[in-house]
C-alpha cells in the first residue's frame, strides 16, 4: 500500500507509524528475547545445558548482530526503514520458531544465531523511522514512546513467559512457536505501511550508497564514542538479566519471586522511559543525561553483588530506572551528530548495534564463568563495564535537543 509523491498523508498517519514501531518493539523483539531468561530453568531441564552454555545461548543471538548492524542499518538507508522492517520481521518469526524444533545445545546455539540476524535489523531501523518521521524537537519523544514499547515488552516477557504463558500453550517450546506467528504478522502489517511523502531528507535516503554512507559514519568520532560507551552499558545490562533469575532460584527464592524481581526492572524502565528522554529534551543536553542514567544502572548491578534480602529489589529498581530512557536518548543522540541525521541515522545506529554485540556475545558467559569466585562477583564484573562507559562519554562533545 503504497502513495504517490505528490499526495501527503495526514498529520495523524505519523502516530500511526510510532504506535507500529512501539508495538513491534513490543511483541517481536522484546517478549521473545526476555522470555528466555525466564524460561532457561525449563529449557535447561529438558536439553541438559550448563550455567556457562546458558549463557552462551543468551549471548550468541548477537554475533551476527556485530554483522548485521552495519548491513541492516544500511540496507535501510538504501531501501527504507519500511521494506527492511517488513523482511526482518518475517524473517525473525520463521527463524524464531525454529528455535522451538531444538534437541540440544547445538541445535538451540544454530537456531538462535539466525534469530539474532533478523532481530538485530529492527531496532535500528524503527529509530531510523523516528527519524524520518518526526521533526528534532520531538525527535527525542518519539524514541522515548518505542524504547517504552521495548521495557512493555521486557516486562510481559519476563513476568507472563515462565508462570503464565509457557503452562497455556504447553511448554517452552510452544511459547516460541506463538512469538513466529506474531512477527510474522508485524511483517506484513509493515509491508502495508506508506511511506512519508513530501520529506527530501527521507526520500533521499534511497540514493544513499552503501560504501558511502559506512565510510560517512565510520569517521564520526562522537558516534564511536557513543558505540563504545552503549556496548559497556548493553552488555552490563544484557549479562545481568540473563544472570539474575537463575542467581535468585539458587539463594532459594520462590519461580515466581525471581521472576517478579526481573520484571519489576522493567517495569520501572518503563515507567521513566519517556520522561527521561523528555528531560534530555527539556534539558538539551543529551551526555549529561547518558552519564547520569548509566551511573544509576553501574551502581544498582554494582549493589547486587554484595547486598542480599529485602535490598536485592531494591538494587534491581534502581539499575532499571534509566535502562530504556538510556537507550532512548542514546539513539536520538546519534542521529543529532553532525553529518548523521536521519539520512545516516540506519547506518549510524546499525554501527552502534554491531558493536554492542560484540559485548552482549561476550559478557554473559564471561560473567556466568566468574560466579564460581562467589554468586556476586559477576555483578561487580558487568558493574565495571559501564564505568568504563562513564569515561567515553567525557570526550564526547556535546550534542543535544536545543544545542
Amino acid at each position: 500500500m503504497t502513495t504517490h509523491p505528490s499526495n501527503r498523508q495526514p498529520e495523524a498517519y505519523k502516530w500511526l507509524i510510532l504506535a507500529l514501531s512501539t508495538f513491534t518493539f513490543t511483541f517481536v523483539v522484546a517478549m521473545p528475547q526476555m522470555s528466555l531468561p525466564v524460561l532457561f530453568a525449563e529449557i535447561s531441564d529438558d536439553l541438559g545445558l550448563s550455567l556457562v552454555q546458558v549463557g552462551w545461548i543468551w549471548g550468541i543471538g548477537s554475533v551476527l548482530g556485530i554483522l548485521v548492524g552495519i548491513i541492516g542499518g544500511s540496507i535501510g538507508d538504501r531501501f527504507g526503514p519500511r521494506r527492511t522492517l517488513a523482511v526482518a520481521c518475517v524473517l525473525m518469526g520463521i527463524a524464531g520458531a525454529a528455535r522451538g524444533l531444538s534437541s540440544g545445545f547445538a541445535s538451540l546455539a544454530v537456531t538462535t544465531l539466525i534469530t539474532g540476524l533478523a532481530q538485530w535489523s529492527i531496532p535500528m531501523n524503527i529509530h531510523k523511522t523516528c527519524g524520518v518521521w518526526f521533526p528534532k524537537e520531538k525527535l527525542g519523544m518519539a524514541n522515548g514512546i518505542v524504547s517504552m514499547g521495548m521495557a512493555l515488552g521486557f516486562l510481559c516477557g519476563s513476568f507472563l513467559a515462565a508462570t503464565i504463558l509457557s503452562p497455556l500453550l504447553g511448554g517452552w517450546r510452544h511459547v516460541l512457536f506463538a512469538y513466529g506467528v506474531v512477527a510474522i504478522l508485524f511483517g506484513i502489517f509493515w509491508w502495508r505501511t506508506q511511506e512519508k511523502t513530501g520529506n527530501e531528507d527521507a526520500l533521499s535516503e534511497h540514493k544513499t550508497d552503501f560504501r558511502k554512507a559506512v565510510l560517512h559514519v565510520m569517521q564520526s568520532r562522537n558516534v564511536w564514542l557513543f558505540c563504545i560507551a552503549t556496548a559497556c552499558v548493553s552488555g552490563c545490562v544484557n549479562g545481568m538479566l540473563g544472570f539474575l533469575p537463575l542467581y535468585l532460584r539458587n539463594l532459594g527464592w520462590a519461580p515466581v519471586a525471581a521472576d517478579s524481581t526481573l520484571a519489576s526492572f522493567h517495569a520501572m524502565s518503563m515507567v521513566f522511559a519517556i520522561p527521561v528522554a523528555l528531560l534530555s529534551d527539556r534539558l538539551g543536553s543529551r551526555r549529561g543525561m547518558l552519564m547520569a542514567a548509566a551511573a544509576l544502572i553501574c551502581l544498582g548491578t554494582g549493589l547486587l553483588g554484595v547486598v542480599g534480602g529485602a535490598l536485592i529489589p531494591a538494587a534491581v529498581l534502581m539499575a532499571g530506572i534509566s535502562r530504556d530512557g538510556f537507550m532512548a536518548i542514546t539513539m536520538t543522540a546519534i542521529i543529532e551528530v553532525k553529518g548523521i541525521g536521519a539520512r545516516f541515522a540506519g547506518t549510524a545506529i546499525g554501527l552502534n548495534l554491531s558493536v554492542m554485540g560484540i559485548a552482549n556475545v561476550f559478557s554473559p558467559p564471561i560473567g556466568n564463568w566468574l560466579e564460581r569466585f562467589g554468586p556476586g562477583v559477576p555483578f561487580l564484573f558487568w558493574a565495571s563495564l559501564v564505568g568504563a562507559s562513564l569515561l567515553c562519554y567525557l570526550f564526547v562533545q556535546r550534542t543535544g535537543g536545543k544545542s
